[in-house]
């Protein structure tokens, strides 16, 4: 079925399911005429199995906005009805799958503070040796299969999977779990992980409450004989007499194993396919592999953008670069679109490892809800291109087959050449 030009930006609705399966180049024209109106496009809100439609949505597409509500929480609220999802959740969705990305002070701040102490130097040091173990066995695993595996699960996939689940102390035989349903979860629009869109709701509360069951269990038993990982550090962190109650460790759990798995998987596929697609930047990246990687690694988030918006709910009335929003209203701050704002970055679809300054907001926006996990993300993708680009400088990625989301910015499967 072809779908229709867009010509205007009255031709887009962020809302409409189609949209999201159209090819990225449509993508990247629809926000650009969305950025180029006087105001935010408003759009009625999706419909949903496991939700009531609400009233609605400002889409916030340009750079200077969504600094702008991220800097400003008291306004723009997280925890009224959850940031994930643009239709108001129901309360025990937003308990399994928001943790701290959909709360608000002082709740948020309470949880952050008692899960920021138990990333302590030594830990973030232990993992960040850890990565390069991993990504070195992951290479060696790629050079004895050969060429024409996926990339996605032979490669972007292990590494952050790995480290997320040896920080929790899950062992190796539960990998494939985790997994498995941290892509049913941020995978539930796709027919490839749950088939019926009528079941998305129960699909997603079933793969939560499997997951939380792990760690609850996991937990309990660290409770009484920790170890040197993160889940004994947080069932035990006490922080002025505060500790986290199960159900905030479970949560934490499917946040950290989700957001820390899929997305940094994601930026590592896009990664290589622009490499790929701009043999110039991969020649120029090679001259000097660790000096050029920290600004490649910042324009390979910029433009993956692997968590496509997050949602805020307006607590007054309130007026925010020339326009005017209500108490109640909804906004969805898209950040792949600012990361492809013109007014911020010249050229902002051409990939240039060397982009300096790059403002991008590929992990959040300023404010407190920027991405926990930024460091290790930067640290895993830094040293899994270290080790492509050393020992398999000619590998290439074919055309990626994408995720059926609105949410992620996802690559599901992508061969790869070498």
């Amino acid at each position: 079925m072809t779908m229709p030009p867009i010509a205007s930006a009255a031709d887009v609705d962020l809302s409409d399911w189609e949209f999201w399966k159209r090819p990225m180049a449509d993508r990247e024209h629809s926000f650009q005429l969305l950025r180029d109106l006087d105001k935010p496009a408003f759009y009625e809100e999706p419909q949903v199995s496991f939700a009531s439609q609400g009233m609605g949505y400002h889409a916030l597409v340009k750079h200077a906005d969504i600094l702008e509500a991220s800097r400003t929480p008291e306004v723009f609220c997280s925890g009224d009805g959850g940031a994930t999802n643009i239709v108001d959740m129901p309360p025990e969705f937003v308990e399994y799958f928001g943790s701290m990305i959909s709360m608000d002070d002082p709740r948020h701040a309470r949880l952050r503070r008692i899960v920021s102490r138990a990333f302590t130097p030594k830990m973030i040091k232990q993992f960040e040796d850890d990565v390069a173990l991993a990504a070195t066995k992951i290479v060696d695993d790629l050079l004895e299969k050969g060429p024409g595996c996926d990339f996605v699960e032979e490669v972007a996939a292990r590494l952050p999977l790995k480290i997320i689940c040896d920080m929790m102390g899950i062992p190796e035989k539960d990998y494939r779990f985790v997994f498995d349903r941290s892509n049913m979860i941020l995978g539930a629009q796709d027919p490839e992980y749950v088939g019926d869109i009528e079941a998305v709701g129960t699909a997603l509360l079933t793969a939560g409450l499997e997951l939380q069951q792990m760690v609850g269990e996991l937990a309990a038993h660290r409770e009484q004989n920790p170890t040197n990982d993160l889940i004994s550090s947080l069932v035990n962190a006490n922080i002025d007499g505060e500790r986290l109650t199960l159900q905030e460790l479970g949560s934490f759990f499917i946040l950290l194993v989700v957001a820390g798995n899929e997305t940094t998987r994601n930026a590592i596929s896009y990664g290589l396919r622009l490499l790929t697609t701009n043999p110039d930047q991969k020649a120029r990246w090679l001259t000097d592999v660790d000096g050029l990687a920290p600004g490649a690694v910042e324009e390979i988030v910029r433009l993956a953008s692997p968590v496509n918006y997050m949602r805020r709910k307006v607590t007054r009335d309130h007026v925010m670069n020339g326009n005017e929003y209500k108490k109640g209203e909804k906004v969805v701050l898209y950040y792949w679109s600012a990361n492809r704002d013109a007014a911020v970055f010249d050229d902002p679809l051409r990939f240039d490892i060397g982009r300096n300054p790059n403002p991008h907001v590929g992990f959040g926006g300023p404010g407190p809800h920027f991405c926990l996990g930024a460091h290790l993300a930067r640290r895993e993708i830094t040293v899994m291109f270290r080790e492509l680009l050393t020992r398999v400088p000619a590998i290439e990625g074919g055309s990626p087959e994408r995720l059926f989301s609105s949410f992620i910015n996802g690559t599901k499967h992508m061969t790869c050449e070498f």
